[in-house]
């Protein structure tokens, strides 16, 4: 079986999170991913977060596997006649710099098209056209001006973000569906066009059912809230709902057994309509079957603290996997809340490549997410994050055709090595 992206190459210029997820996806799949670094000091993220001195941080180890690195000073002369050989050579450019750092670097997407036609360049940015445009934008500010922030949390709290990437790794998911896409596009055009994901844009996408609601409250409540069943007025935007499904079908977080001293010891579970009788016979109430006040799903929105009160001194009774058997055998929607730890050790997860181990030269082994999308004709293989710099020969020799003569000019000009710091003349002599 053969990678669906094989011969596709692209020019990695991204660093930190959102543009590594994005390329990372693309490698493996099988794109060939040529990671440009700044020498001597590569990605950012490299010495970020370190949990052993030294070494590369699992920040960056996670985010850049199957790709190669080259290290390139792109202001040296030498590094720009590199860069542009690598622009000829590959089929997408991904950059998450801040606005017009590839203008200022000399090479605007005017230059690039003239350097190859067929060049797909994708970028991440943080705001759209529009008055915020030129601001710098991280995670979690992401997630505030996207609308997540504001609808997470409870009502009566401040607005919370989320432990999910959403606005660095989720835009970067999303880019790298548009460059899929120019890419086919470009079967049939022969062209290549730019792409563009606003971390903001990305956020909004992923909280769509928010805006939806923003809507519905125009013409009135909205009752699967557990504010409407609490006779609290709705205000004229989306409230925070704490742990109430987003969905329609009424959910929430409940405790189970231990719950006192596991923090986790809890487990989601949603009142959907079409099982409210097996949830009856399950928590031990089967009256309420046919009882006027809890039989339809109208009547029992005002009730909802009411119900799930009563379910959660059920799922007390029982440990969350405990739980889940149980539940699961009569269809009821439940899911019990995984720690990290729980996750990380999960058989399954491992036998499906989404936690994978890898083996570092330096780090050792470490576990690491795996690709989390599965093509039957294309699987993915994880393989380690290159140490900086890497396949700078390699890539100078066997992608960019260059000689053994060519690339001991290119080392001997710097363009390859840190820029050295000018010392000043009266510097260099003792006093």
């Amino acid at each position: 079986m053969t990678k669906a992206l094989k011969g596709v190459r692209i020019l990695d210029f991204t660093h930190v999170q959102s543009g590594p997820t994005c390329t990372q996806l693309l490698a493996w799949f099988g794109a060939d991913v040529i990671k440009v670094e700044r020498p001597g000091v590569g990605d950012i993220t490299r010495g970020q977060l370190q949990d052993i001195p030294n070494v590369d941080s699992l920040y960056f180890t996670m985010l850049n596997h199957n790709k190669r690195s080259i290290t390139l000073d792109t202001k040296n002369p030498k590094g720009k006649e590199v860069l542009t050989a690598l622009i000829k050579s590959c089929d997408v450019l991904v950059e998450n710099f801040g606005p017009g750092v590839l203008d200022r670097m000399g090479f605007p997407w005017e230059k690039i098209q003239s350097i190859n036609p067929k060049m797909i360049v994708a970028s991440i940015k943080g705001f759209g056209p529009g008055p915020y445009e030129d601001c710098k934008v991280y995670e979690n500010v992401a997630q505030c001006t996207g609308g997540a922030a504001s609808t997470t949390g409870f009502r009566d709290g401040l607005p919370l973000v989320t432990g999910a990437q959403i606005g660095d790794s989720g835009t970067g998911l999303h880019l790298a569906l548009g460059i899929v896409t120019a890419l086919y596009q470009r079967t049939v055009t022969g062209k290549g066009q730019k792409v563009t994901a606003a971390m903001q844009d990305g956020v909004l996408n992923l909280a769509r059912v928010k805006l939806r609601d923003q809507q519905r409250l125009a013409h009135g409540p909205l009752k699967e809230y557990s504010q409407f069943g609490e006779g609290i007025p709705f205000g004229d935007a989306v409230p925070r709902a704490g742990n109430d499904s987003g969905g329609g079908q009424p959910g929430r977080i409940l405790k189970c057994k231990g719950w006192e001293t596991d923090p986790n010891a809890y487990i989601y579970f949603i009142t959907q309509a079409p099982v409210w009788e097996k949830i009856c016979d399950v928590i031990g109430e089967p009256g309420w079957k046919t009882h006027p006040d809890y039989a339809k799903p109208a009547v029992r929105l005002p009730r909802l603290n009411e119900i799930f009160g009563r379910i959660e001194q059920w799922t007390m009774t029982k440990t969350k996997f405990e739980a889940m058997d149980i539940l699961n055998k009569d269809d009821i929607p439940c899911g019990p809340v995984l720690s990290m730890k729980e996750l990380i050790e999960d058989q399954s997860l491992r036998a499906t490549g989404t936690v994978v181990e890898v083996d570092h030269p330096t780090r050792g082994k470490y576990f690491s997410v795996g690709n989390p999308i599965k093509l039957s004709d294309s699987p993915s293989d994880v393989t380690r994050s290159p140490l900086l710099g890497e396949h700078t020969d390699e890539i100078l020799r066997q992608v960019l055709g260059f000689t053994a003569h060519q690339v001991a000019e290119i080392h001997d000009s710097g363009a390859l090595d840190p820029p050295r710091k000018v010392v000043p003349a009266y510097a260099m002599f003792e006093h």
